[in-house]
């Protein structure tokens, strides 16, 4: 894990009261970081995946696949975790709370 995955996961994910797991296969792809119970798939960013147009398209390619399967991606750059990592946090859990909330009976 980078350092910034690190954090998150340390820092907010492993203790979260709604299971995640981290490096999870997903298909062909290993996502950092999914939760069953929302439908989630998080991953961070590094600047690479902004300045290269390769890049740009595995990641498109990626999240499509990940859509195919009723899987929402959140996406944060590793500079939204080193200068915003409350605000991610609480964007990660508004939408783990709305997803519990329209998977409830």
């Amino acid at each position: 894990m980078t350092k910034e995955e690190r954090h998150l996961w340390y820092d907010f994910l492993r203790d979260y009261d709604v299971k995640f797991y981290r490096q999870k296969v997903i298909g062909k792809y290993i996502v950092d970081f999914y939760c069953a119970e929302a439908g989630l798939v998080i991953e961070l960013d590094g600047s690479q995946h902004y300045d290269n147009d390769e890049a740009i398209e595995y990641d498109k390619e990626r999240s499509n696949f990940f859509n195919q399967l009723d899987l929402s991606v959140m996406r944060f750059t590793n500079r939204e975790i080193h200068e915003q990592f409350r605000a991610v946090c609480e964007a990660i859990d508004r939408f783990v709370r709305a997803a519990q909330k329209n998977n409830s009976p």
